[in-house]
């Protein structure tokens, strides 16, 4: 008898506003640097975010271990860790993020390892002097691998780098999203809590893939 050829569903979900907390604004609120507080909830394109971060860090001497200090003390939003567990029993869970390795590990530790693709910092004597983007567009670019791969991609973010990705994915949602944001993707799902988040990702079961 042949095999028959399933469609498995896959999960992305974008790390910083979702699970997380934003890491630059908790260095923002650290430092005193009001300028850091400007995120990709502002600024659509990333490798300028990114010039005029490390812009700010080289003019103020923040250094990668004050950094990493401020992250070893935030906590996961609250009702993450039971969300993204309950999302591992039913499906495949991939976190998606524009942060650095070099940031993650400590979200990494309280999320339960989860299988998360982001950059890469360049590092030297504890001077951030650079970024390693692994792709253009990573995010979608992920999405319509795992898609090759026959998996249906549910996809959920908080900002204007998610977009590509939302709109890759077989289904994208916002999710706490500014609102001008919200207004101008009226095509995308836009959701406030991890409840219905969740409800929204079980909901497409009942779909045939």
């Amino acid at each position: 008898m042949g095999s028959l050829i399933t469609v498995q569903r896959l999960i992305a979900l974008d790390m910083e506003g979702v699970i997380t907390p934003e890491i630059w604004e908790a260095v923002a609120t650290h430092t005193g640097i009001s300028e850091l507080l400007r995120t990709t909830r502002d600024e659509p394109d990333y490798q300028k975010l990114m010039e005029y971060r490390l812009a700010l860090l080289d003019k103020h001497e923040i250094k990668l271990s004050l950094i990493k200090n401020v992250i070893s003390d935030l906590e996961l939003l609250p009702g993450a860790r039971s969300f993204l567990d309950e999302l591992r029993q039913r499906y495949q869970v991939v976190i998606l993020s524009d942060t650095f390795e070099e940031f993650a590990s400590h979200f990494s530790k309280l999320l339960g390892y989860p299988h998360l693709l982001c950059h890469k910092l360049r590092v030297e004597d504890d001077h951030i002097t650079g970024f390693r983007l692994r792709l253009n567009d990573p995010k979608a670019r992920a999405v319509e691998a795992y898609q090759s791969l026959n998996y249906h991609v549910s996809a959920a973010g908080d900002s204007h780098n998610d977009v590509t990705m939302l709109k890759a994915a077989d289904s994208g949602c916002l999710f706490r999203a500014a609102d001008g944001l919200i207004d101008h993707h009226h095509d995308l799902s836009s959701m406030a809590t991890y409840e219905d988040l969740l409800t929204w990702i079980t909901d497409l079961d009942a779909k045939s893939f």
